[in-house]
């Protein structure tokens, strides 16, 4: 069992930033962050691997920057130049775990002036 804990959402101005937290119950290899606006499905944002290894979806390529401190099994995401597109609520994701993936709650996120 892997319980996720995310802090860090909120609502902010267009072009503005915030860091989302997720702490995790125990060491995972890959952890990650989707998305999910109302009335679309949940989608990839970034994922990181235990080594550092990285992926973005292309929509947040260059403004959003996920990392991880490996000692505290957490996993951020730095999310700069928001836009009103990427609101959403954000769920941290880590796995799999045997043949399971775990979720967190989610936090929302709202780019609204």
């Amino acid at each position: 069992q892997v319980q996720l804990v995310e802090s860090g959402g909120g609502l902010v101005q267009p072009g503005g930033s915030l860091r989302l937290s997720c702490v995790a119950s125990r060491t995972v290899n890959a952890m990650g962050w989707y998305r999910q606006a109302p009335g679309k499905q949940r989608e990839l944002v970034a994922i990181i691997n235990s080594i550092g290894t990285t992926n973005y979806a292309d929509s947040v390529k260059g403004r959003f920057t996920i990392s991880r401190d490996n000692a505290k099994n957490t996993v951020y995401l730095q999310m700069n130049s928001l836009k009103p597109e990427d609101t959403a609520v954000y769920y941290c994701n880590a796995g799999p775990v045997g043949l399971k993936l775990y979720w967190g709650q989610g936090t929302q996120v709202t780019v609204s002036s």
